[in-house]
């Protein structure tokens, strides 16, 4: 019996999350949301997140000081990271910390659907 993968959202912007969610159940995959890194951390079943989708800056704790977390605690997750605010050297971060794409607001849809694929390929 195969399991749906499970895509974690993290955006506080309400548009965002319901926008991407809706993308993901497009693709027959289960999407969970969350307002922020600290919800997610709080309340995700971790072990059932086949990929995070999230924004980079975010009130709190932002999508780069969650990758860092996740990784410090041993976790593994392909990470895809959204930002209104393309940074190079945020980019480079990420991308040299493992994440599986980084894309600027808005979001292609076709390039974020290429990228959940290699997500859960990748996992």
């Amino acid at each position: 019996m195969s399991h749906t993968p499970v895509i974690a959202i993290i955006d506080d912007d309400e548009d965002v999350r319901s926008a991407t969610e809706n993308l993901v159940l497009s693709l027959n995959l289960k999407a969970i949301t969350f307002a922020s890194a600290e919800d997610f951390l709080a309340l995700a079943d971790l072990d059932a997140v086949a990929c995070v989708i999230t924004d980079v800056q975010m009130r709190e704790m932002s999508g780069i000081d969650l990758q860092a977390y996740l990784q410090a605690e041993k976790r593994s997750l392909p990470m895809i990271f959204m930002t209104a605010f393309d940074d190079p050297k945020i980019r480079q971060i990420a991308e040299m910390a493992g994440a599986i794409g980084f894309l600027a607001k808005p979001c292609d849809g076709t390039t974020m659907i290429s990228l959940i694929e290699r997500a859960i390929t990748a996992g």
